[in-house]
């Protein structure tokens, strides 16, 4: 799933505030295809983190709760413009992907 993360991150008065959007399924295991009436098998993101400069400052556990396409926004402490992040995720079915972008 190459290119399923957009990222956007400014640092204003030493807080920088991140918003990504990713794209995914995310499906729960608990809905039926409507053609085939067979179950649609459990596809979730698990973890998702975030390493500003290398250093780990966000990581999130999730489950089938979250909706299809999920947006995720934060803030941290200590980002500057010009600082690296690394997005990545990975879901139960052992897909990954990451990007990495500059705070601006």
């Amino acid at each position: 799933m190459a290119n399923s993360i957009k990222v956007r991150a400014k640092t204003t008065s030493g807080v920088t505030v991140v918003k990504t959007l990713i794209n995914h399924p995310m499906e729960t295991g608990l809905r039926k295809d409507k053609k085939t009436n067979q179950m649609i098998p459990a596809h979730f993101i698990q973890e998702v983190t975030c390493e500003h400069n290398g250093n780990n400052v966000l990581t999130a556990q999730w489950g089938t709760a979250v909706s299809k396409n999920p947006y995720l926004s934060f803030k941290f402490s200590g980002g500057k413009s010009g600082d690296t992040l690394k997005i990545s995720w990975v879901d139960n079915k052992g897909k990954s992907d990451s990007i990495e972008s500059k705070i601006k």
